[in-house]
């Protein structure tokens, strides 16, 4: 599996390696490095490869050699000179930073470079994000951080300015659709599950799971809904919405499946020729590009971000949605 990755790496980000590789042959090697880009866009696999090409024993043309004692204790999880944080819960929180500070300025390591990877960076609390910054600003020895994140504009901006940022290429959807339609998942599905996710395993899982399936179908309704009148979806949250997306990151998944119904509806509106992520909605979207203004478009969409952005605040679900719907059909009622 590991091999797989890495070869996907090279065949997808070729740029990201090249950049990798440069870095190393120059020996210009930053103490911090932020790799920012999609959910599958291979970001771990990058991270993993630069860790094995600064601590290879006998690399060889910029890249490690992958059979040395370094190499191979890097690929099953074991070097002792790596530490990989990653959130705990919901984020990752002060005590994991003081904690992995506390461990990369003791004793203990093996001489060499010291390497610290942060999964989903943009999860750290505000206290997690100071006490790294501190550590970012006034590193001891010879260490190397690097932050990924698929959230770049989440990230501290005093963070950012002390990172080498390194952006990835989302995958050729195209690509990942045919993949899945090959694997016996339908076209419509397909254009959905990619639109939600650039990596294959969890489009596979995504389209394979009745869940999904209901929460992708309950959501259509619910663009049907804000047609009628307001007491009408009002009723309908209250009686499929809520009960279908009761956890914080199902409503967050419904509100993206929402946001990108109302593109599809930009994209015909604008003629534009892009894969809808709902294609089986071609009729029903087309009409409803032809009544809704684009202002009236721009608004609802900017009025889903903003409830996405207040569903992180711990505000009642059902509440939260039943607000957004009301703002979205007064704009409805204005055009």
């Amino acid at each position: 599996m590991g091999e797989e990755k890495d070869v996907r790496l090279f065949k997808e980000q070729k740029a990201v390696v090249e950049r990798l590789c440069s870095t190393y042959r120059t020996g210009r090697i930053g103490h911090a490095y932020l790799f920012d880009g999609g959910n599958g866009t291979g970001k771990e696999a990058a991270a993993l490869f630069f860790a094995k090409l600064l601590l290879c024993e006998n690399p060889g043309n910029s890249v490690p050699c992958e059979t040395c004692h370094s190499c191979r204790r890097i690929a099953s999880g074991n070097h002792p000179n790596i530490t990989i944080i990653r959130p705990d819960g919901q984020a990752i929180k002060k005590e994991q930073m003081s904690n992995l500070i506390f461990a990369m300025t003791k004793k203990g390591y093996e001489s060499g470079r010291k390497i610290y990877i942060i999964a989903q960076a943009d999860k750290m609390n505000v206290a997690a994000a100071n006490t790294l910054l501190k550590f970012l600003e006034e590193p001891e020895g010879v260490v190397t951080a690097i932050l990924m994140t698929d959230s770049y504009q989440s990230i501290l901006p005093t963070i950012q300015s002390r990172c080498q940022r390194i952006p990835f290429l989302p995958p050729s959807r195209k690509v990942m659709i045919e993949e899945l339609v090959r694997m016996g998942i339908t076209s419509t599905m397909a254009a959905t599950v990619t639109t939600m996710t650039a990596n294959l395993d969890e489009a596979i899982h995504l389209a394979s799971e009745d869940q999904f399936a209901h929460m992708r179908k309950t959501v259509l309704k619910l663009v049907e809904a804000l047609d009628s009148q307001v007491h009408e979806t009002l009723l309908f949250i209250q009686s499929e919405w809520s009960p279908l997306f009761k956890e914080k990151e199902e409503t967050d998944r419904g509100l993206n499946l929402l946001l990108y119904a109302y593109r599809d509806i930009v994209a015909y509106k604008a003629g534009l020729q892009s894969t809808p992520t709902f294609p089986d909605q071609q009729e029903f979207f087309k009409g409803c590009a032809m009544k809704m203004t684009y202002s009236y478009l721009s608004a609802n969409m900017e009025a889903i971000l903003q409830a996405k952005k207040r569903l992180h605040s711990n505000m009642n679900r059902t509440l939260l949605m039943e607000q957004l719907v009301l703002s979205m059909q007064e704009g409805l009622l204005v055009v």
